[in-house]
């Protein structure tokens, strides 16, 4: 079964604007949910991975990030989708943990515990941390101009350059639907 990540903010819900500290702060991009149903429908397996640095901040706790993502996932439900899992790093720059994108650590954690096979998987981000972090383990990548990047720049991500660039989610479902499927 095929198999994507996607990066939170910026791919599936709105970017900038502070921290998502709860399911009423949930605002999505145009397409995103529908986007994932269509890749579920083709046989695609979605996971999240996402860094959320509010909780090591004090912005949000641990359990209140889970409402956020539990929400979401339900939100996605309705719209006819599926999210296997969300992966989350809650720690802060610096605090030198293996989860933080551009580390690999969720990732790997979602490999081992789903039984994937990362180097047929792709991973779909908006900076260069969600490419590198999926690049280091041999992951396809997708960067989306959907959210903090909004126009791609080679220098910008030095050795690991994104496999595609779209514009935003559903058009990086179309290209993976047609290609891919």
């Amino acid at each position: 079964m095929k198999t994507i990540f996607l990066d939170r903010d910026g791919v599936i819900t709105v970017e900038g604007g502070g921290y998502v500290a709860s399911p009423a702060d949930i605002r999505y991009l145009p397409g995103a949910l529908g986007s994932i149903a269509r890749l579920n429908r083709a046989g695609w397996r979605v996971l999240i991975f996402t860094n959320q640095s509010g909780v090591g901040r004090g912005f949000i706790t641990a359990q209140g990030l889970q409402v956020v993502h539990n929400r979401l996932c339900q939100d996605a439900q309705k719209a006819g989708a599926e999210i296997l899992a969300v992966y989350s790093c809650p720690h802060k720059p610096g605090d030198n943990c293996s989860c933080r994108k551009p580390l690999p650590g969720m990732l790997l954690q979602a490999a081992e515990e789903h039984s994937l096979d990362l180097r047929t998987a792709w991973a779909a981000g908006d900076t260069p941390r969600d490419i590198a972090a999926a690049a280091a383990v041999g992951t396809r990548t997708a960067l989306l101009l959907s959210g903090h990047t909004r126009a791609y720049e080679v220098a910008t991500f030095g050795e690991s350059p994104p496999t595609i660039v779209c514009a935003d989610l559903p058009s990086l479902v179309d290209y993976l639907i047609t290609t891919h499927s």
